[in-house]
């Protein structure tokens, strides 16, 4: 006989044993001994509650890392601590509540299949508090960049998801985990099928990062998804791309497997950025430089060694073929505007000091077209942030345009028909 039960009765309805009660007394009797369990639980809760919160504060206080302050923003104590409470009425309900209705305690095995599944979901809710804080950590480290582990603590999740979910539908149905576990087994097609894309993302994952394919932070291009910009998050199914423009594109973790995508990375941490761009010559302005062309270009500081290079290799090779007419241009070896125009133009990018030396360094004529030549430049800037990139790209192509007439050139501009309607009315 219960003793707790035996006196609360003789005090409220002055029955000498508690079984002598009608029923609903003793539901009432249950009632007010399950109350005063719930009132501990809850001082319990606060008490433990607070201690908790107040070692993890000194402790982080005793430290000079600044990562553990996570656990302060995080509700891992609270979800610790209200595990208490609920262990507390999981182990009192059998002894609080012992009246049966035909024969069965219900109201005893409700309450602790209430506080079962409680603990359940608390204690999946406090290993998911772990992961997230463990996550925030780790993510402040550089190594971060270079190995997400979103994506994995996100399988981990499902499947603690999964785990919590059979605990609880065991708890229900009062059978043991082991007999639903083992009827997954039968149900593998179909968890394939629903979770084809967690699947699918988790072995990308897997493969993005290690063959470090993809970062955090990394500008990437994928047009097929009109991304263009940088990486946000590496997550199980998909990755968020943060465009220029501001906008958000989500793209599926494995489409990165199986198409292509440019990573601008190895730019970034070289500390260069190329340049190739083309300016397109007028091809009616290309000529050979007469006697007074050439001393003009001469006086150019960045030509004059060149000049005085080529003047005395074209007399050697002109005196060594005494049997060319040298008063023909045509016979004779002579220097060309548009070849000293490019000497110009790699000479002044040598001495730039936004230029890298140690990069390749082209100037070259790639095939003429209906656009006229085109004179390609092919370098790499020492900055690589992209307005200074940008702005060094601009005043080097502005020098050249503006002395493209020193030079005797002119760059070619498709005509506009109305200029065409011009040019006809002057003739």
């Amino acid at each position: 006989m219960n003793t707790w039960h035996d006196k609360l009765s003789q005090q409220l309805f002055g029955a000498e044993d508690f079984a002598t009660l009608d029923w609903h007394f003793c539901l009432v009797v249950d009632a007010t001994i399950f109350l005063v369990v719930l009132l501990i639980a809850a001082l319990s809760f606060i008490i433990f509650r607070k201690m908790l919160t107040g070692v993890v504060h000194k402790m982080i206080q005793k430290t000079s890392n600044t990562w553990d302050d996570t656990l302060l923003k995080s509700k891992l104590s609270n979800w610790i601590a209200m595990l208490l409470p609920a262990l507390i009425v999981l182990k009192a309900a059998p002894h609080a509540i012992i009246t049966r209705h035909d024969g069965v305690t219900i109201f005893a095995d409700t309450v602790q299949s209430a506080a079962t599944i409680s603990i359940i979901i608390l204690a999946y809710l406090a290993f998911n508090s772990v992961l997230n804080i463990i996550e925030r950590i780790y993510q402040r480290f550089e190594v971060s960049r270079e190995l997400p582990i979103k994506g994995i603590f996100q399988i981990i999740k499902i499947i603690l998801l999964i785990a919590a979910t059979i605990l609880i539908i065991s708890t229900l149905i009062g059978k043991s985990p082991v007999l639903i576990f083992s009827g997954l087994g039968a149900m593998t097609a179909i968890i394939i099928l629903i979770f084809k894309d967690s699947i699918l993302g988790l072995v990308a994952g897997i493969q993005l990062s290690a063959n470090r394919m993809i970062a955090r932070g990394d500008w990437i291009e994928m047009p097929k998804f009109g991304a263009d910009g940088e990486v946000m998050e590496v997550a199980l199914t998909t990755v968020k791309v943060k465009n220029w423009d501001k906008t958000i594109t989500t793209i599926p973790t494995y489409a990165l497997i199986s198409d292509s995508f440019k990573n601008w990375r190895g730019m970034s941490s070289s500390g260069v950025r190329r340049i190739k761009r083309s300016v397109n010559i007028d091809m009616s302005t290309v000529e050979f430089l007469d006697t007074t062309q050439m001393a003009k270009m001469q006086q150019i500081s960045l030509l004059t060694n060149y000049i005085a290079d080529k003047e005395k290799e074209i007399i050697a090779w002109n005196q060594s073929n005494k049997s060319v007419d040298t008063t023909n241009k045509v016979n004779a070896r002579s220097l060309t505007n548009l070849g000293t125009f490019r000497a110009y133009i790699r000479e002044y990018l040598h001495n730039h000091p936004k230029i890298s030396s140690d990069e390749t360094l082209l100037v070259r004529q790639l095939q003429p077209s209906e656009y006229g030549i085109p004179i390609e430049i092919y370098v790499f800037t020492t900055d690589n942030e992209w307005i200074k990139h940008e702005d060094i790209q601009s005043d080097i192509f502005d020098h050249f345009l503006s002395i493209l007439p020193e030079f005797g050139l002119r760059a070619f501009q498709s005509p506009s028909d109305q200029s065409f309607l011009n040019l006809n009315t002057h003739r």
